[in-house]
């Protein structure tokens, strides 16, 4: 759990062209959104599963201390650290169209945006 924390923050893009499924801009988009919210929700699924039965085994009333537990500093930044790493591999494609995007912008395609708009 902590590697995730102690790991240096690097955005890593991969390179080259990406393949598309689907006709519809931006469904490949939200389908790899969709599909690391499944991994993350099963992920979850388990460790809460693996957690329930270990309590049960040493006979802890798991639901009760989750209702009373008070977090500290250090638990709430661990959990912010981790919700942010889910948040960047959840939109990653959709930051990383955004960059290409950005990249692809040139002088002259400003230049012909702004004379685009004075001619309305």
């Amino acid at each position: 759990m902590t590697d995730t924390i102690e790991r240096p923050h690097v955005i890593r893009d991969a390179k080259g062209k990406r393949p598309q499924f689907y006709d519809t801009d931006g469904l490949d988009t939200a389908m790899s959104m969709i599909m690391v919210l499944a991994s993350e929700i099963s992920t979850l699924r388990d460790r809460l599963d693996s957690a329930e039965r270990a309590a049960k085994a040493q006979g802890i009333d798991l639901a009760a201390g989750i209702e009373a537990l008070v977090l500290d500093q250090e638990a709430l930044e661990e959990r912010e650290a981790r919700r942010q790493d889910f948040l960047g591999r959840l939109f990653y494609l959709a930051r990383k169209d955004a960059q290409e995007a950005r990249d692809a912008e040139t002088e002259a395609g400003f230049a012909k945006v702004i004379e685009e708009i004075a001619e309305q």
